[in-house]
Order: C-alpha cells, then structure tokens, then sequence
C-alpha cells in the first residue's frame, strides 16, 4: 500500500512531466504556473488511494488522476476570474500576473490536456472512466452557476448551499474516488459506495473550508482570512447565522452586510463576533464531522481487506483536523 505522501510524490512527478506544448509560450506559461504552485492534491491522490484499495499496481491510473488535478486548476483559474480573487496559494491568481484574455485561454486548454490525460486510461475501463469524469464536469459548472444566482439572491437557505457544493466541490471529490475504484476494477457496488464516499468527503471538505476563511492561520490557508466576510460570500456560516439571528443580532448582521466601504478589519472582528455568539462554528464543525461519519461509514461497506482502509480513513480525519 502506498501512503499519502509517496502517492502526492507520483501526482507531482506526472504534472511535471505532462507534454505541454512549448509553440505559443504566453497560451502555456500560465498552466504550468497554476499547476506548479502547489495545492493539497486531494482529487488525484484519491483517485490512486482508490485505486491502490484494490489492487497493488496502480501505474494506470496515475494520468487519468492526474487528469482530475488538471481539471481543477482549470476550474480554479476561471472561478477566479468570476470572484476577481488576487490571491491564489498566497500567490499572484493567473489573471493577476497575466491578464483576463490570458486566464480564460489558458484555463480553456487545460480542459483539453485533461482530456488527453483521461485518454490513457485503460481501454476496457475508458468509457466508464471517461462517464464519471464528465458527469462530474458539467456538475461543476452547475455548481458554479448556482453560486453566481446565489451571489444577486435576496435570501439563500442552508440547504440550497449544501446543494450547490454537493455540485461544485463534492462532485470532483466523489468522481475522483470512483475513477480511482474503476480502474482498480473494484465491483460496482463498491464504486457506488466509493463515489458516496468522496461526495460526503467534499461536503465536509468545503464546510472546513468555509470555516478556515474566518477561523484559518491565514500563512497555512493561503488566502488572507476573513475574505469571505469582507465580500459577503454566502457561505455556510452567513447563512446559518442569518437563519439563527434574532433581533439586535440579526440588525447587526445586516448592517454589516450592507454597509458601504466598511473598514475590512472592523467588518471580519463584528462579523466574526456575531458568528461566536450564534455558535456557528461549532454547528458547522458538527456538520463536518457527520458528514465525515456518513463517508467513513460507507467506506466501512467497501469489500476490501480493513487494513487497506488506512490510508483512506486517514485522509478523510485529516480534513476536519481529527488525529484518528
């Protein structure tokens, strides 16, 4: 069995050797860029893990996972361009160091350099493969889309939240187990639970991270904390205390949300002040950990040997700071 670590090692070693084409140097200088800054790697990593759960040799599925990285940066590249973020991993975002045309071109191909990494998937697995990767990719840009409708509505539930990072966050995640379990050649049941798996890990992967932009070492996270508030991003936290607010809570609320030019600093200490006395960190915290409990416990269903498990029980802990 691989470890994490040795497996993130692979997934490096295969972005830095992916053919991409040296012709038009200002199409390709930004791809390199995004994908050479770093960034956890959880979705290819996950996609060997998968793999690897099910058998020793996993050499085959190390494109198509790293496929799945791709792919992401891709979308990271273009949701920056829509929240206009400079900062990306506490570095310049690609249309900060370039510029807009730069960003969208670039992030397109990268698309298709995904797609060329799915193409080396086994071929008795491709279609399959190829199916999941897919559905996953147009749930992103659902996802995306949801968040932007968010973004001009008047109100948002929690649960219409949780619907649009099932979509635009968990669905990679889940993918990226499932691809991983394919190749392996893994049952179809254990797929199907490989896949709920990753979906609840996502879920809980993004209320983390909501919490981190408020809660987060800024030097760790790599995005200056307090973003989110200062923005008015609807994330889970907002929209809970919203929900949870009464009175001179929720007055104080909504002048923050509404104020003009506020003071950033001042706006993330009120901000964050009412979130405390609401408890909102520890409701999300429990929401994470139920959400961690749901893909544990479908990973527990997966007919492989307990002792395979591990790496993966690991992993899932690791997102919301368990030690076990």
């Amino acid at each position: 069995m691989y470890s994490q670590a040795e497996l993130k090692e692979l997934v490096e070693k295969a972005i830095a050797n992916l053919a991409i084409s040296t012709e038009a140097e200002k199409l390709t200088a930004p791809v390199k860029y995004i994908l050479s800054i770093g960034g956890k790697r959880l979705r290819p990593v996950l996609a060997l893990m998968s793999c690897n759960l099910f058998r020793d040799k996993i050499d085959e599925a190390v494109l198509p996972a790293t496929g799945l990285e791709v792919f992401h940066n891709f979308t990271l590249v273009h949701d920056d361009i829509m929240d206009q973020a400079p900062v990306r991993r506490n570095l310049p975002t690609v249309h900060i160091r370039w510029n807009l045309n730069q960003a969208i071109l670039s992030g397109d191909v990268m698309a298709f350099i995904a797609n060329e990494c799915f193409l080396q998937t086994p071929p008795a697995s491709l279609a399959r493969v190829f199916k999941a990767y897919n559905r996953a990719a147009v749930d992103v840009c659902i996802g995306q889309q949801l968040d932007m409708d968010f973004e001009k509505a008047a109100v948002v539930g929690h649960s219409e939240y949780l619907r649009m990072i099932e979509m635009k966050t968990a669905s990679l995640i889940a993918a990226s187990a499932k691809v991983g379990a394919i190749i392996g050649e893994a049952p179809e049941k254990d797929c199907d639970h490989m896949f709920e798996f990753g979906r609840n890990l996502g879920l809980a992967f993004q209320i983390q991270d909501d919490l981190l932009d408020v809660y987060g070492d800024a030097g760790v996270f790599g995005k200056a904390s307090g973003g989110d508030i200062v923005s008015n991003k609807k994330t889970f936290l907002l929209l809970r205390a919203l929900e949870l607010s009464t009175g001179n809570t929720r007055k104080a609320l909504e002048e923050q949300i509404t104020e003009k030019n506020p003071d950033p600093a001042a706006k993330i200490r009120k901000v964050t002040e009412i979130y405390d006395s609401l408890n909102i960190r520890e409701i999300a915290e429990q929401l994470a950990n139920e959400y961690i409990s749901g893909s544990l416990g479908h990973l527990e269903k997966v007919s492989a040997d307990p002792e395979r498990k591990k790496e993966l029980t690991l992993l899932a802990n690791s997102l919301i700071g368990r030690n076990k």
